[in-house]
């Protein structure tokens, strides 16, 4: 078992990775002396598979789990389906000192944490991730929320999780569509943070892709350590941790125009990222050969390096708009200045963008 701590004073927690730990979620959860009454929320597709076994396992553990389910996708993130959850809280007799765990993918523990950070003003919360996505990236940073029919993340708060169970286990019921979308946030995190991660991806990404444990182990536990490096430094993203959207603002906008279906966010972040890495060669500094190797790895992973003819330029402008980097009506991109370095920059004209998501689709 690996321990990543992610360091932010009297809300520091800890991210326990490794095979099978959903089985011990109650030795993890005994000393944050937390309350009896938990509320697990999950999906459709994980419920079935993990929701009893972990409610045997908290019963074990003196807990008193209840469970509630959320169909499965991007859908239900949204208000309509937290209120129908906060709905529910009263009923089950939650209290100040209960606690809700997030069993499932980026969308169960977004929805699950924004529920608990709401719920009598916030109670505790524990993100138990079933996704490679979720296990690398959305379940540790405190961003909870949901979306709008505007654009992704338009509501929500930065609360953090009590614990992140991240048990890589999961990963074996993931379907490899899904598998393939959370490795996109694997190689941001190599193209943004740590070059030599980077070239470990380019040899050995067939390994994480084919579920070695290994392979895993060392992805998620890498992936972790450089999320809680930045949110430690910059928890609510005045700065730094902006750079952790590389490949998002075109990303998210791709997700808003389809109305988040039928387009996986690793798949949308893919293709926003290759549209970054063309913008980081005329204002980034970065190198061509460089943008080259960061498209071919996305490419080899099964993932899109183009928009797709769908997505006028037009239109994915206007929903940039709504980014969250935006300041004062202008898109701000996040960019290369080499693989493994990254910076937020306002100095992207509007003709550039144009002329690169005309290139990029």
């Amino acid at each position: 078992m690996e321990r990543v701590r992610v360091a932010l004073g009297e809300r520091s927690y800890d991210i326990v990775i490794g095979e099978g730990l959903l089985q011990q979620a109650g030795v993890f959860l005994r000393p944050l002396g937390l309350g009896r009454r938990c509320l697990i929320i999950s999906d459709t597709h994980v419920a079935p598979l993990y929701a009893s076994s972990l409610m045997e396992v908290l019963r074990r553990g003196g807990y008193e789990p209840a469970v509630l389910t959320v169909a499965a996708g991007e859908a239900s993130k949204s208000l309509r389906q937290a209120e129908r959850l906060l709905e529910k809280l009263p009923g089950l007799r939650l209290d100040r000192q209960s606690f809700v765990v997030a069993l499932g993918g980026g969308v169960v523990g977004d929805l699950a944490g924004f529920v608990a950070a709401t719920y009598l003003r916030g109670i505790a919360f524990v993100q138990a991730p079933t996704s490679l996505l979720a296990l690398v990236d959305s379940s540790v940073g405190g961003k909870v929320g949901v979306n709008l029919p505007q654009g992704k993340n338009l509501v929500g708060a930065f609360y953090q999780p009590r614990l992140v169970i991240a048990d890589t286990a999961t990963l074996k019921t993931l379907p490899k569509r899904e598998l393939r979308s959370g490795f996109a946030e694997v190689i941001k995190y190599g193209a943004i943070a740590d070059a030599a991660f980077f070239r470990w991806l380019e040899r050995e990404y067939r390994q994480v892709l084919q579920l070695n444990s290994e392979a895993l182990r060392k992805v998620v536990k890498r992936c972790c350590e450089l999320k809680a490096k930045v949110v430690s430094a910059d928890e609510r993203e005045s700065g730094l941790r902006a750079i952790l959207n590389y490949g998002h603002t075109v990303g998210h906008a791709m997700e808003a125009l389809v109305e988040y279906e039928g387009l996986l966010h690793g798949e949308a972040v893919a293709a926003g990222m290759c549209c970054a890495a063309c913008l980081s060669v005329k204002h980034g500094g970065l190198k061509r050969a460089e943008a080259c190797r960061l498209r071919d790895l996305i490419r080899a992973s099964g993932l899109p390096t183009r928009l797709g003819r769908r997505f006028s330029p037009e239109a994915l402008r206007e929903a940039m708009r709504l980014d969250k980097k935006a300041r004062g009506g202008k898109v701000r991109f996040v960019l290369l200045k080499r693989l493994g370095a990254a910076v937020v920059s306002d100095e992207v004209s509007d003709a550039d963008v144009e002329e690169v998501l005309n290139v990029c689709r």
